[in-house]
């Protein structure tokens, strides 16, 4: 499951096989919702056969309070899996944003699961 990122979406990239799963640059879609469901649906049907480890990349530049909720449930998501599956959270912010390494926090407290907040010069992130 692939999508480029464009000015309001970020770059998604779910794939199994190559053990990549990320969440890349800005989120603020006119309609949240509708962005995130087919990939709710698909980490859905991905743990009915999940890999032996799933690690789940994401590396937000910004992000909306309606993309906040739906990123919410895609986390909410991947915590339940935990319980079942070795699944781990990887939340990238670069060096001076405070407020993605807040949102980070935040999510790695409410979910209690495995959550590694990794500090990133904006040089490192990938050209999605």
């Amino acid at each position: 499951y692939i999508i480029k990122k464009s000015e309001e979406t970020p770059a998604i990239i779910l794939n199994p096989r190559k053990e990549v799963f990320q969440f890349v640059a800005t989120s603020w879609p006119e309609n949240a919702l509708g962005f995130y469901a087919p990939i709710l649906d698909w980490f859905k049907e991905y743990f009915d056969h999940p890999n032996e480890k799933t690690v789940v990349e994401f590396r937000f530049d910004y992000f909306n309070t309606s993309s906040a909720k739906q990123i919410a449930k895609v986390l909410t998501l991947l915590k339940e899996q935990s319980e079942k599956h070795n699944v781990k959270i990887k939340w990238f912010f670069e060096i001076d944003d405070m407020d993605m390494k807040n949102a980070g926090k935040r999510y790695g407290t409410l979910l209690n699961m495995d959550f590694e907040l990794i500090e990133k010069s904006k040089k490192s992130y990938p050209q999605l």
